[in-house]
């Protein structure tokens, strides 16, 4: 699904350079959920963004679902993106002025779904979060937990074939973490593939594969096994 070859991303600023990603070489198949981790400062997020179109990258080639994206026009980039990729961010980046409906609905709007499809979906998504008592209620009547499971059932909503969660559990205590954890392990044995950046050893043991990071390179690859 994703094969990743020397790219490299380098930071400039007045007369300071930072290599954010040193050559890496990486491939991820459909369905396999990934964990990153490694160091702040290491390279994680910057790769995510990397994978998840948001940032572009010096050297390297870039195939996704067999594009070469490497030379991509933005409206390219951004139209693949909202096909296939849903992204879930520590900070929840919910929409304070929009209902949790809306903001799950907001996906929809962008790809021109038309409303009837839009409800369906919605209320589809809100069921499988537990969510749709609160549909009328916004971000700041929710529990960051709450706001989380919005954030991962707006990255749902157009049913990707790719999320990129960086940090997903970082604001929450383990109880709402375990529930979001859960949830993409859900999806992920619906056949999502998940690309997750975290701290947590616990997180990452959902995953069934673990990449470490330092200073912009892969230190180490290991399968995880589930009994």
């Amino acid at each position: 699904m994703i094969k990743l070859h020397h790219i490299s991303k380098i930071y400039r600023s007045a007369n300071v350079e930072t290599v954010a990603i040193n050559d890496l070489s990486l491939s991820i198949k459909s369905g396999e959920f990934v964990s990153i981790m490694g160091p702040s400062g290491c390279g994680k997020t910057t790769l995510l963004n990397v994978i998840g179109l948001l940032d572009t990258f010096e050297q390297g080639l870039y195939v996704f679902q067999d594009q070469d994206v490497s030379e991509l026009s933005e409206k390219s980039s951004s139209q693949l993106r909202k096909k296939h990729i849903g992204f879930v961010f520590q900070n929840f980046n919910l929409i304070e002025e929009l209902t949790v409906y809306e903001n799950v609905e907001l996906p929809l709007v962008y790809q021109g779904y038309k409303s009837a499809e839009r409800d369906i979906r919605v209320m589809e998504v809100l069921d499988e979060i537990s969510l749709a008592h609160r549909k009328d209620h916004f971000p700041g009547q929710l529990s960051g937990g709450q706001q989380q499971r919005v954030a991962v059932g707006r990255a749902i909503v157009t049913r990707p074939d790719l999320i990129l969660a960086d940090e997903p559990t970082g604001n929450l205590d383990s109880k709402q973490g375990n529930d979001i954890m859960e949830m993409l392990s859900a999806l992920n044995d619906n056949g999502t593939t998940i690309i997750m950046v975290t701290h947590s050893e616990h997180d990452a043991s959902y995953s069934n594969r673990l990449v470490k990071l330092l200073d912009g390179q892969i230190v180490s690859e290991k399968n995880i096994l589930h009994v």
